[in-house]
């Protein structure tokens, strides 16, 4: 099982533990398949109102969160 790491607290986990956030030319959004193409980070459960509120995933996906990207992740909120 592939492990992967929470961009906010640093935990590891399975990939099917976190939650993968994707980059893509229209915005950020969730990406439950864990498949679609695009820069992409992993959080936990405990993390993601802090990812969605501070700087931590802008900085993992190399590109700044717009207010929709941001909205649209806490509408969106954390998927196992």
């Amino acid at each position: 099982m592939p492990i992967r790491t929470c961009v906010v607290c640093r935990d590891k986990a399975g990939k099917r533990q976190l939650t993968r956030v994707v980059r893509t030319p229209e915005g950020v959004y969730v990406d439950p398949t864990g498949k679609l193409n695009g820069r992409g980070a992993y959080l936990c459960e405990n993390c993601w109102e802090r990812a969605v509120s501070s700087d931590v995933l802008a900085k993992a996906l190399r590109a700044p969160l717009t207010e929709a990207d941001r909205e649209r992740l806490r509408n969106a909120g954390f998927k196992s």
